[in-house]
């Protein structure tokens, strides 16, 4: 979707504003949605108690399974970011 809107609209992916390009800012803003501090007794807790997961898996989760983050912030296959075998839901 973003490429589409970036194609429609004439906008350089790669051009670059405050060091970084608009497709590592558009995971920057994702992953700054799920930014939270949490003590250890209260992710204990909240393992227990809530079926989601602690915000660190739901940000890092997710975008270390997509090839477009990894082309966007250049990891290398077997990184963290970027792991050999990625889960694909669809």
């Amino acid at each position: 979707a973003m490429e589409a809107y970036a194609q429609k609209n004439n906008i350089n992916l790669a051009e670059k504003m405050g060091g970084f390009t608009l497709e590592q800012q558009f995971f920057i803003g994702y992953a700054q949605n799920w930014c939270s501090t949490a003590r250890p007794a209260f992710l204990r807790l909240r393992a227990l108690t809530d079926e989601h997961s602690p915000d660190r898996f739901r940000a890092n989760g997710v975008v270390q399974n997509m090839s477009e983050f990894s082309h966007a912030f250049q990891c290398k296959q077997g990184q963290p970011m970027a792991p050999a075998q990625r889960c694909r839901v669809w």
